[in-house]
């Protein structure tokens, strides 16, 4: 089950977190996996461990919030069956208190990054006879989260663009769905911690994981898990759906 052979995959964001865990589980069901980060030195970390299990990885430099570039890249790699639209980044803030350049930074990347990508793969995706793609979206989509305005804000347009098109593709045989993590451990929690609480990590992390009322974070492993059933032909009923995957948060706290 869940095997992925002779099927050619995208993941942004592939070179650390959940876009990293995807991107060696894809790989290690037998995907060609094709990697967008633009960290150099985060995708070659990501590529070692895909080969270090016999997969096959490439890498691409790629800022998705480049059309040109995106479009280019996407082309070079051609016919295509999986899009995993993971790449993004984080903002802390409220309405009266997010900078215009940062919130203008966030859409860049989290909402026009993911356009630029389903713009570009939807055409290679049609070649191929039709295929998936998940979009990473949140629990910050769902429910209100404190000081996240404009990461929500973006969130909320990923899990709209998915339901779009999914409706717009269904009848070319593709699929799109999207996954709302709770909170993730990944190397940016860690990076948080030690940046705005260096001297009590320890103490903050509990209180971060306790939020979720499961009691911990997710692994990236455990999202990885759930694209890898939404990419699989076992999955082939699935479309327009969004995933919370949250340990309980969206339900249970009240």
């Amino acid at each position: 089950m869940f095997r992925l052979d002779n099927k050619k995959a995208v993941v942004t964001g592939g070179g650390s977190g959940i876009g990293q865990a995807i991107a060696v589980v894809l790989a290690k069901q037998g995907a060609e996996v094709h990697i967008f980060e633009i960290s150099q030195e985060n995708a070659a970390a990501t590529v070692a461990l895909i080969s270090a299990e016999g997969g096959t990885a490439t890498v691409h430099t790629v800022d998705v919030s480049d059309q040109k570039a995106v479009v280019k890249a996407f082309e070079e790699i051609g016919k295509l069956n999986i899009l995993v639209n993971n790449a993004g980044i984080a903002h802390i803030g409220k309405a009266d208190n997010t900078p215009e350049d940062d919130f203008d930074r966030v859409m860049r990347v989290n909402v026009k990054g993911v356009y630029n990508c389903l713009f570009a793969a939807i055409p290679q995706l049609r070649k191929a006879g039709g295929g998936v793609i998940i979009n990473m979206a949140s629990i910050a989509a769902l429910v209100g989260l404190p000081d996240r305005f404009a990461y929500s804000t973006a969130k909320g347009a990923v899990k709209a663009m998915t339901m779009s098109v999914a409706k717009d593709y269904i009848a070319e045989g593709i699929r799109c769905n999207s996954i709302s993590p709770a909170r993730v451990h990944t190397p940016f929690v860690d990076g948080f911690l030690q940046k705005n609480y260096p001297d009590n990590i320890e103490e903050m992390f509990d209180r971060l994981s306790k939020t979720q009322p499961i009691g911990r974070m997710a692994k990236p492993e455990e999202i990885a898990a759930l694209a890898l059933y939404l990419c699989s032909d076992e999955a082939s009923f699935i479309t327009g759906v969004d995933y919370p995957i949250d340990g309980g948060f969206t339900t249970l706290n009240n």
